[in-house]
């Protein structure tokens, strides 16, 4: 998959909101947008809801969001959930957006069935949804998807460990995210196809909740069950700075493969620390930026973003394995969020 440039570092360095309860709004940004389609305060108003405000990704996320907004002459409003499948504050918040009178609204769905019909009424009012970085399901639910291919990301770590691996007997762990999330599942499913394996030859399967903390527990709980386990597959870099925790603590940190997926600049300096043996880069920052945009030529126009729009996806390692395509952490970390 080809890759994504890197953002201005003016992007980076854009502040965030303040942080907001699921159930809370905040507005950024200034400016007003053209008369035949702004809000009846003259100001196109765009929504972001992200699954928390406390995960570096999201943070990321609004601040890309915050910075595009601001150059497009708009107002941003923002909102998460209270924590990683709060799915009753994200849609409380979409229909107070929908009533703040947005023209568009970009959203981390965190169970991706059960907003479907938050998104089907914002809709029917009128206001473009683009997902970002985790599909609905199903995809069709919103108007367009700005997202990470995640069963690439995943096909890239499973393709890495099986090359890294070599021949030897694998005993898996899968340190997933939770059920009902479909970018937990994609990445999931891409590790296996990656590795040519199945559910079945998995010694472990714990849920995380992307979290470290659970991760480290997940992790243990896997070792309680299969001592053996020598490849460890993570749904995210905090679950695999926990599950490194983990093996640390029984000793097997140097002899277990930790492979994982997002991008940050903690994980990704954790794979230059040798912690995680590689991990799948996602662009946080280029799924907002583009959503907003794709909000505001809505609002000008009309014109609506529709299907789906890869954001790009490269394997950071320090390790390269012959036939899989990768970049090294000062790549990474040129190009990290966090």
């Amino acid at each position: 998959m080809s890759r994504t440039s890197r953002l201005p570092s003016s992007l980076l360095r854009a502040a965030a909101c303040t942080g907001v309860a699921a159930l809370a709004l905040t507005a950024c940004g200034s400016g007003s947008g053209s008369g035949s389609t702004s809000t009846g305060s003259g100001e196109v108003k765009v929504g972001l809801i992200t699954k928390t405000d406390t995960n570096p990704f999201f943070v990321k996320m609004k601040e890309g969001a915050e910075k595009t907004a601001k150059a497009e002459g708009v107002k941003l409003m923002t909102a998460a959930g209270k924590f990683d499948g709060d799915n009753a504050g994200q849609v409380t918040a979409m229909e107070n957006m929908v009533a703040a009178g947005v023209k568009g609204i970009l959203i981390t769905p965190s169970d991706s069935k059960a907003i479907v019909p938050a998104i089907e009424k914002a809709k029917a009012k009128g206001v473009l949804v683009i997902a970002l970085d985790t599909p609905t399901e199903p995809q069709s639910a919103v108007d367009a998807l700005f997202a990470t291919d995640n069963l690439k990301a995943g096909e890239l770590i499973g393709e890495y460990a099986k090359a890294a691996m070599k021949g030897k007997t694998a005993k898996i762990a899968a340190l997933d995210l939770a059920p009902g999330v479909s970018v937990g599942v994609q990445r999931h499913n891409g590790f296996l196809k990656g590795f040519g394996a199945t559910d079945k030859d998995v010694a472990c399967a714990q849920d995380t909740g992307g979290d470290q903390s659970k991760g480290q527990t997940a992790m243990e709980n896997c070792l309680q069950k299969e001592p053996g386990i020598n490849v460890v597959y993570t749904i995210n870099e905090p679950a695999a700075l926990g599950a490194y925790t983990a093996l640390k603590g029984k000793g097997r940190e140097k002899d277990v493969l930790i492979v994982s997926v997002d991008g940050g600049c903690t994980g990704t300096r954790a794979v230059k620390d040798g912690k995680i043996a590689a991990t799948s880069q996602q662009y946080p920052l280029k799924m907002a930026a583009e959503g907003v945009k794709a909000v505001v030529t809505y609002a000008k126009d009309g014109k609506k973003a529709s299907g789906y729009t890869d954001t790009g996806v490269t394997l950071i390692t320090d390790k390269a394995q012959d036939g899989v395509a990768s970049k090294d952490t000062a790549y990474g970390l040129d190009n990290c969020w966090g």
